[in-house]
């Protein structure tokens, strides 16, 4: 009976697998069609070809995309994860006044649509003549509320007698933050940056809003330009968009462990 449960549910999982793959399977299958194939056959063709990735690197600047999209989330991933992680080590290590009631507003801020936002953001930027610059598509994300929330959970499980070790061996308050706060929620800091650059590298409405200049484009953007009004480049855009996939598979195989161990962090006690 056991035996048979076991087999019943790895014959579940596998096709629960299977059908969660089927998405890239076919956006795999779609790359390597011929434009004539390409709404003829549901998966693979009898022909697969690789013109579309030859037309995507010569007849579109796509490593440019590329780069401007690892240089935006790069950079949007260091500044998220300094200050989310500086205001979260100051909400969980330092007592002051009106502290529960920043929290408290801090957590509600999230139950805003960023939509809401969108208006009042792009005046204030253009005001200050960030329009069409990296600056400007970093700067109303340099302080994550979701990141601070993280930290500041994972940092209440550091030690606080820890702290005033370091403090009476002289150490100033970044240095505590540096040097034993954050290498302590190491896991943490891993599952941040995996989300972190996922929400950047796959960011459209506000780079979409921000960037008016082709060549400072990041990937998201480069690739609707492939399907416009009086052409649709389906192939390339489907070559690119599995390219653009493998960079954020990368970082998750590499920061896999430190992902699950940051998520489960305080799910037990004792």
């Amino acid at each position: 009976m056991i035996r048979a449960l076991r087999w019943a549910t790895m014959v579940l999982l596998i096709l629960i697998a299977a059908l969660t793959f089927t998405p890239l399977v076919w956006l795999l299958a779609a790359s390597l069609k011929a434009p004539e194939d390409l709404f003829s056959y549901t998966f693979f063709s009898p022909n697969p070809s690789l013109k579309n990735f030859y037309d995507l690197f010569t007849q579109v600047d796509f490593l440019r995309f590329v780069a401007n999209s690892v240089f935006v989330a790069c950079a949007g991933v260091v500044i998220q994860l300094f200050f989310s992680s500086l205001a979260g080590f100051a909400l969980a290590k330092y007592e002051f006044k009106g502290k529960q009631a920043i929290t408290i507003l801090m957590l509600a801020t999230l139950l805003i649509p960023g939509q809401v936002t969108l208006a009042p953001t792009y005046e204030l930027i253009y005001r200050m003549g960030l329009v069409d610059t990296y600056a400007g598509l970093l700067v109303p994300g340099a302080v994550s509320v979701f990141g601070i929330f993280l930290f500041r959970q994972a940092m209440l499980s550091v030690p606080t007698e820890l702290i005033h070790a370091a403090r009476i061996d002289g150490c100033s308050e970044f240095q505590i933050y540096w040097q034993i706060v954050v290498p302590t929620v190491r896991p943490m800091v891993g599952a941040f940056v995996l989300i972190a650059f996922m929400g950047q590298w796959n960011s459209f409405l506000w780079p979409q809003i921000i960037l008016h200049s082709a060549e400072r484009f990041t990937l998201p953007i480069a690739l609707t330009q492939m399907v416009g009004i009086y052409q649709q480049q389906y192939g390339m855009l489907m070559a690119g968009t599995l390219l653009s996939i493998l960079p954020v598979m990368a970082l998750f195989l590499f920061l896999q462990r430190e992902f699950v161990a940051g998520l489960t962090a305080g799910a037990v006690k004792g």
